[in-house]
């Protein structure tokens, strides 16, 4: 499967100032085998996993001095490590969290070797000894977006029509609209695309969204104490229920209090398994300065994933799908806040934001509020046909230095007044220009 990311590490592989690269996600998001792809425009590569060989973490406990450390794991790896030839991949290093210290002297003494260091809980380990600041490139990888989901099928050549952002034809809209469906049974985790593009059988892909669950549980105890192991499995199997609410503690079934629940929502976060959409008050950027910290939503890092927790019947889905995706509005919402990352910048890490103003008898609330080319762009999303706006025109006249907000819809492309409406499968078109050229390497 091509990836967005692809392109980003070829980037990141040509330029001469490069210097050693994080790869940073949830587990089983793509990274290790988007640095195995790339290994193939190398002579070698060298891949030390920290989880398989627990005991190469001693070889960065003697010093941290670039040539002794290269020539020991050649020494491991039975194969010389050669600047300009070899890529030297240091995987799940959060199990030797001295590995990360050392990339700033492999950029210091070594620049010329490409290095690349990944973890599934690297966070963690970021937390504990830092990261050598102005010595390392981050790179943010998500599940598989809408767009490389086509493109795994065979349907690449809609990527730009979707692009021109033009009325499509009826037969092209509905065929976006079924192929969506589809992507919010199946998530975006590359096993399950994988599955899917080969055998389309609703019933393994189900089995393995089970499995993949059951490894993300399989690593609390990595990152949390005994205690909090309960906490973290019902907040992992409950947030799927609270999609689209303000998230309150004491909406998580059973007796359970903010000072249990609160530490273990943010070892969800670190881990990647979670994200967070804060509320802003939006009158500027960046978006992250007028934020309520005890304002905020959240949804897991992929739809596909939710819809197993929530006990989705896929074959059911795949036989009603029109009628499943307008009766399913949160996770439509869902998936607008995982399309945003996705298309997002992957050089930081990127956070969700969303309005709210509360008012004796007014509401409005925008489900996300978006950073555009420095333009607050509100966005709101409709899973049926979406006709009431009132939040979208609240938030505009509140805020006039918005050019206009977007709706997106399950119907084409159209513009009224302030408020654009793109189908839902066109969140693309908020792509960053980063993402824009990576988005030629799926053609």
């Amino acid at each position: 499967m091509k990836r967005l990311i692809d392109w980003h590490l070829r980037t990141w592989k040509n330029d001469t100032a490069r210097k050693p690269l994080l790869l940073r996600g949830a587990r089983q998001v793509g990274k290790t085998y988007a640095v195995r792809q790339l290994a193939e425009s190398f002579e070698s590569i060298v891949e030390i996993n920290f989880e398989q060989i627990p005991q190469a973490a001693t070889i960065f406990e003697k010093d941290l001095v670039p040539e002794r450390i290269i020539w020991e794991l050649g020494l491991l790896a039975q194969k010389p490590i050669l600047p300009g030839k070899t890529l030297l991949f240091l995987d799940e290093v959060q199990a030797a969290p001295q590995s990360i210290i050392a990339l700033r002297y492999f950029y210091e003494d070594m620049p010329e070797l490409h290095v690349i260091a990944a973890g599934s809980l690297l966070d963690f380990a970021i937390e504990q000894v830092g990261i050598p600041v102005g010595r390392v490139s981050t790179l943010y990888v998500y599940p598989l977006s809408y767009m490389e989901f086509l493109s795994a099928l065979g349907h690449s050549r809609m990527i730009k029509a979707i692009l021109q952002k033009e009325t499509l034809s009826e037969i092209i809209h509905n065929m976006l609209l079924e192929l969506l469906v589809q992507y919010l049974a199946i998530g975006g985790m590359p096993a399950i695309v994988a599955e899917w593009v080969k055998h389309k059988n609703p019933k393994s892909c189900f089995e393995a969204q089970k499995e993949l669950i059951e490894t993300y549980r399989g690593d609390f105890p990595k990152y949390a104490k005994k205690h909090q192991l309960p906490y973290l499995d019902i907040l992992f199997s409950q947030i799927p229920h609270l999609l689209g609410q303000q998230f309150k503690y004491t909406s998580v079934h059973g007796e359970y209090k903010k000072r249990e629940l609160a530490p273990c929502l943010q070892l969800l976060r670190h881990a990647n398994v979670v994200h967070q959409i804060t509320h802003t008050a939006a009158n500027g950027v960046p978006l992250g300065a007028e934020v309520n910290l005890d304002k905020f939503k959240l949804i897991l890092l992929d739809v596909g994933i939710t819809q197993a927790l929530l006990g989705l019947d896929l074959p059911a889905w795949f036989l009603n799908p029109d009628k499943d995706i307008i009766n399913r509005g949160t996770i439509v919402e869902a998936f607008l806040g995982q399309e945003i990352l996705a298309y997002s910048s992957p050089r930081w890490k990127n956070e969700l934001y969303f309005w709210k103003r509360e008012s004796k008898g007014s509401l409005a609330e925008v489900d996300y509020i978006y950073d555009f080319q420095s333009k607050i762009m509100p966005l709101e999303v409709k899973s049926g046909s979406g006709t009431t706006l009132r939040s979208l025109h609240r938030f505009l006249e509140d805020h006039p230095n918005s050019p206009f907000g977007i709706r997106f819809w399950a119907q084409n492309f159209a513009h009224m007044d302030k408020i654009d409406s793109w189908p839902l499968y066109a969140a693309v078109c908020l792509a960053h220009p980063d993402q824009l050229e990576a988005l030629l390497i799926l053609n």
